[in-house]
């Protein structure tokens, strides 16, 4: 199977954000639990839904808490219930907060499957807790023991190659001989000397 590398381009990372399917979109929606819920449940976070209480922590509007009356999926906002503001004409509208920015104060369990995921992480935390950890102390002694144990293993003396003088091979042998039979056959020859115009005037006038 290939593995998925990291998208870091930020163009791709909102793509990926606005065109994500529905399943994937729901865990954008995790929001932390507070203390006494962290410490019932034996869980950091959790998807927010209609009928949780959360309370606000950045904003405006921050410390405010209430019931989530809608959750929008395709903006990534919650609606809080009596969080609203006013418009120019009047009329009053909830003020939509991303779900990152809220603190789940009291859950909705009237789902039943919700109330299976929360046991199943319980479950997971407690199995994670109960795998034994060796102190520090003991995982060095054990090293220490196997580095006494292991016996050093003499090298031997690497041997030096002799070097071969090459000798030269027969036909190389022949081919010089045959040079110098030439060379003693040819007898050198003289140049003529070319005469110059001093030279022909010297001759002329003789």
């Amino acid at each position: 199977m290939q593995a998925i590398k990291p998208v870091t381009k930020p163009s791709k990372q909102r793509k990926m954000l606005y065109q994500a399917p529905d399943h994937i979109r729901y865990k954008f929606f995790a929001a932390s639990l507070s203390p006494e819920l962290k410490a019932s449940h034996g869980t950091k976070s959790l998807p927010v839904r209609s009928g949780d209480t959360v309370r606000v922590l950045r904003g405006d509007h921050k410390g405010f808490e209430g019931k989530i009356t809608r959750v929008d999926r395709k903006k990534y906002r919650i609606y809080v219930e009596g969080l609203t503001r006013e418009k120019v004409d009047g009329t009053t509208i909830f003020v939509p907060i991303h779900p990152s920015k809220v603190m789940i104060t009291r859950l909705n369990l009237e789902d039943k499957w919700r109330k299976k995921i929360l046991e199943r992480k319980k479950f997971a935390v407690r199995k994670i807790e109960k795998v034994p950890e060796k102190p520090v102390k003991e995982v060095a002694e054990v090293k220490k023991e196997l580095i006494e144990e292991k016996v050093p293993i003499e090298e031997k003396p690497k041997r030096r190659k002799k070097r071969v003088s090459q000798k030269p091979s027969a036909t190389k042998k022949a081919r010089e001989t045959v040079q110098k039979a030439e060379k003693e056959e040819k007898p050198k020859l003289k140049k003529a000397r070319v005469k110059t115009k001093a030279a022909k005037k010297i001759e002329g006038g003789a």
